[in-house]
């Protein structure tokens, strides 16, 4: 009798353990993302255009204007200006569509950490040079303008906010201060230089019309790559710039 009560608890192990095995597997690779390694086909990527929003995430707007429109413009034109320069480069969308869709690894009932994870891995699974994650600003004050680049705690990083800062105050006739971005999502994850560059206010006139005008989205976006190019030429920064290091985030809609 109990060499048969042995026999079946042999059986029942044998057909039960590798099912608990595979469910395991199946929930650990589901939450885990997948390993990042650097991609034989995508090497020495100068520049990764994060454009930010996209799909049913329309960003900030103002009336029938969705930032992840001017967003996806912007880093279209950008694109060819510093393609033309001879650098190599790389968007991680080029239509209306949210990347949240493409991440099939990560366990999260929200749409919006589905989305920056996957823009963040994908950021470090290409390992470029820099990477400038472009987006739109809004205020409740319709005074309130300028562009601000948010930066992460390395100096690379600090470079680069410094560097596309400058040249974007130099466009806009403003002195504003690059910004530390402690609490945001892709600056804290990706392990490369990267940057939010916020473009403007889409509540202000005058910045909407820098980014919605044709001509003067062509300048800003030249002012963007100036930037990109200093950086990635390591051109040093002004002697006395007009700024100051800051570490205080200016209120801005959740990137």
């Amino acid at each position: 009798m109990r060499k048969l009560i042995f026999m079946c608890l042999i059986i029942v192990a044998t057909i039960s353990i590798p099912f608990l095995l595979n469910r395991t597997l199946h929930v650990t690779a589901s939450t885990v993302p997948p390993p990042v390694n650097r991609n034989p086909i995508l090497t020495d990527v100068d520049v990764l255009i994060d454009v930010g929003h996209g799909g049913i995430d329309s960003g900030t707007l103002y009336g029938e204007l969705y930032e992840k429109n001017i967003n996806l413009e912007m880093a279209k034109l950008t694109y060819s200006l510093l393609s033309e320069k001879g650098y190599h480069v790389l968007m991680n969308r080029v239509e209306d569509y949210a990347l949240s869709g493409e991440n099939r690894w990560f366990r999260t009932r929200s749409r919006h950490l589905k989305d920056l994870s996957q823009r963040s891995h994908l950021a470090n699974e290409v390992r470029p040079k820099a990477v400038i994650s472009l987006h739109v600003n809004w205020a409740a004050r319709s005074g309130k303008r300028g562009p601000v680049v948010l930066h992460q705690k390395s100096e690379a990083s600090k470079r680069l906010a410094g560097s596309l800062q400058s040249s974007l105050n130099e466009l806009y006739k403003t002195t504003e201060a690059p910004v530390y971005g402690k609490t945001f999502y892709l600056l804290k994850h990706v392990q490369v230089p990267a940057v939010i560059v916020e473009m403007g206010f889409i509540s202000n006139p005058s910045d909407r019309e820098q980014m919605t005008q044709p001509q003067k989205q062509k300048q800003l976006a030249a002012s963007i790559a100036q930037g990109v190019i200093a950086f990635l030429n390591e051109k040093p920064a002004p002697k006395e710039p007009a700024w100051k290091w800051s570490r205080i985030v200016r209120p801005s809609s959740a990137k």
